[in-house]
């Protein structure tokens, strides 16, 4: 059967497992697994997503995140060339690294979102490797526990469908890790419909409906323009945005310029970066507190649907994303 074409959306949240080629070994020692995840934190400032879990094991890699407007396909075609260009070097190999096309299941977000993150994160116990997750450093799983200061993992979403305030979202969160220790390779998660996805039919004629009908364009608006819309809305002056200055209102200001020059207009993190002259992992923290406040705050979400709409309006579009 011929492999279907990747599919992208904004938002979509996929479980890609890329193996070593022949089963081989793809990390030798600390190093290479410090290397990737150097790759991978490289890869979320240049085409922000959002990371859920990872597992690197020795001969395979976990991933579950969730894509903005970069499709997977990028992403992956970036992590995987820089490992393998290192890899090679180092070991002076040639060829081949990883096994053909890696795998990427369309996950349904509301059923498998805490399920999929616990089973990542228990691959090393599974495999053996360690008898408590928290042994193995190399997954994302520390990041739940409050044990290892990165911004890699995206662990606020997840922490919340927990609820209570963060400490207790932690306990919670290893609870449900340990009560599904003892549960072995589960093919339900790998056992997909179309080629592609994980979730009810109800999940997959949605995604296909929308995949459809969408029209993912991209408006043509000089960064200028948002800044000075965003300032007028949050009522203030234009330059207050650009100062170095920590203001709790100019912080804001910037974060909406960052995320609605991304959304709306598909500038990258570094151009938003260098009209503020600023540094690309301050923007993509900027962006990433708007996205949390979004889901927070429902009147803040819809004050900044209304600011997209009057950006948009009368702007060139420039092009669409539909599959990758």
């Amino acid at each position: 059967m011929a492999r279907r074409p990747r599919i992208h959306f904004a938002g979509a949240l996929y479980h890609v497992i890329s193996r070593g080629n022949r089963r081989q070994g793809i990390f030798r020692d600390e190093k290479d697994l410090k290397r990737l995840l150097t790759y991978l934190s490289h890869c979320k400032i240049r085409f922000p997503f959002r990371l859920y879990a990872y597992a690197l094991m020795k001969n395979h890699i976990h991933l579950f995140l969730e894509v903005e407007r970069v499709p997977l396909s990028k992403i992956m075609q970036s992590l995987l060339f820089r490992y393998t260009q290192y890899f090679n070097r180092r070991y002076r190999q040639v060829g081949h690294l990883f096994q053909g096309r890696y795998k990427a299941i369309v996950c349904d977000k509301d059923a498998y979102l805490l399920e999929l993150a616990r089973y990542i994160h228990l691959n090393p116990v599974r495999a053996r490797v360690v008898k408590r997750p928290e042994d193995y450093v190399w997954t994302g799983h520390l990041s739940y526990l409050g044990k290892r200061e990165e911004d890699l993992i995206d662990e606020g979403f997840v922490l919340d469908q927990l609820g209570g305030n963060r400490s207790s979202a932690r306990r919670r969160y290893r609870r449900f890790v340990w009560e599904g220790i003892t549960c072995r390779h589960e093919k339900k998660y790998y056992q997909v419909k179309d080629q592609r996805y994980l979730g009810e039919d109800a999940f997959v004629e949605r995604i296909e409906r929308e995949r459809k009908e969408a029209e993912d364009w991209v408006y043509e608006i000089p960064l200028n323009a948002i800044s000075r819309e965003v300032a007028r809305a949050i009522g203030s002056r234009e330059d207050e945005l650009h100062s170095v200055r920590r203001s709790r209102q100019g912080s804001r200001g910037r974060g909406m310029v960052a995320y609605l020059a991304r959304r709306i207009s598909g500038y990258r993190v570094r151009e938003i970066a260098d009209y503020f002259r600023s540094s690309s992992v301050t923007v993509s923290e900027a962006i990433t507190k708007i996205e949390d406040l979004l889901r927070k705050d429902t009147a803040f979400a819809g004050d900044l649907g209304i600011l997209a709409e009057n950006l948009i309006k009368g702007r060139k579009r420039k092009y669409r994303i539909t599959e990758a």
